[in-house]
């Protein structure tokens, strides 16, 4: 158990962290890349669609690690 009083920890939810929902969700969706065609550079929709998740997630969680992280107290 957490030694931290549960007023404490409520302050922790951050509707920010709702942004980390589609990079699960989306890649999940078999329908916006089962297909073939278009080809970036030659390769075929899924691959680069698979790439361009991860780069969805990469933003998705700095976006929300930003807008979430505590302020330091200046020393």
């Amino acid at each position: 158990m957490s030694d931290t009083p549960p007023e404490e920890r409520a302050g922790d939810r951050s509707p920010w962290n709702w942004l980390l929902i589609p990079p699960i969700v989306i890649p999940l969706l078999t329908f916006l890349f089962n297909f073939d065609e278009p080809r970036l550079l030659g390769f075929p929709a899924f691959y680069w669609l698979q790439l361009a998740f991860i780069v969805l997630g990469v933003i998705c969680t700095s976006v929300v690690y930003q807008m979430t992280k505590r302020k330091r107290s200046a020393e």
